[in-house]
């Protein structure tokens, strides 16, 4: 199957994904679901991507096999996080504010704010899941380091979450900042991670001929999660919430892991 053809069908595949998505939304009330289904949509554009084009043999299975452990643990954790504590504020604050400005209907307002701009970006996303299947090559240095920063950036982004959990359940949490752990090292570390689960997965790709194009996929990840929906967002209003939070983000790196400031 041809790249174009494999990408029209994927994108199809999204669309209705979406659609029906969306539809479940206006019976909920609710959009908050949507973040679990963005690991869970990644690996079903490595399985669809495999079963239609599967010409890419050992880096095909890797690619697959690799973003489904990664989309399984996160799923998880993002369902179980919405369907313990519901509504996610973002969500909440974006839907608002175009319902307030804009004059929108729920319906109208989680469509063009939430459901449509997420699937082009997955697309693009998972760019070395679905590029790296079309051309086989041999196995070498290149795929199995980026196999095993892959593997790293799941556990590491597993290991944070946890940490995370642990802190909020703790109601001597309340107002203060995590910063031990993993969280001692970066503000966000599980972002790290998830950046180099996809860093992984392209240098896996990159092997393949066309699955070097897809470079574009690891770095709209990176600048979503350090300038776009996920830093920015998560610490938007967390200096009044949280006391402290200055001082942390004064002395602690954004995402990449290093050594905390000492005053």
């Amino acid at each position: 199957m041809g790249l174009w053809q494999l990408l029209w069908i994927n994108a199809a595949v999204l669309v209705f994904s979406y659609g029906v998505l969306w539809a479940i939304a206006q019976r909920l009330k609710d959009v908050s679901f949507i973040d679990a289904w963005w690991p869970t949509g990644m690996a079903v554009l490595a399985w669809t991507s495999l079963t239609l084009a599967g010409a890419g043999g050992v880096h095909g299975w890797l690619l697959a096999v690799l973003c489904t452990l990664w989309a399984a643990r996160l799923g998880g954790h993002l369902f179980r996080r919405w369907h313990r504590h519901g509504r996610e504020r973002r969500y909440e604050e974006m839907l608002a504010e175009a319902r307030e400005k804009r004059g929108w209907t729920f319906p109208l307002a989680s469509l063009i704010v939430v459901f449509a701009p997420q699937a082009p970006l997955q697309l693009i996303v998972a760019l070395p899941v679905q590029l790296g299947q079309i051309e086989a090559a041999p196995l070498s240095l290149l795929a199995l380091a980026g196999a095993a920063l892959a593997v790293f950036g799941t556990i590491y982004e597993g290991v944070a979450d946890a940490q995370l959990d642990r802190f909020k359940a703790d109601p001597d949490s309340k107002g203060k900042v995590l910063d031990t752990g993993l969280w001692r090292y970066s503000r966000h570390p599980n972002y790290f991670g998830e950046a180099c689960v996809w860093w992984g997965l392209y240098m896996i790709a990159a092997e393949t001929g066309l699955g070097a194009w897809s470079l574009a996929g690891p770095l709209l990840i990176t600048f979503l999660l350090a300038k776009g929906s996920g830093a920015p967002t998560v610490e938007k209003g967390m200096e009044e919430r949280r006391p402290g939070y200055a001082d942390y983000i004064r002395n602690t790196s954004s995402i990449i892991p290093w050594p905390p400031k000492t005053d």
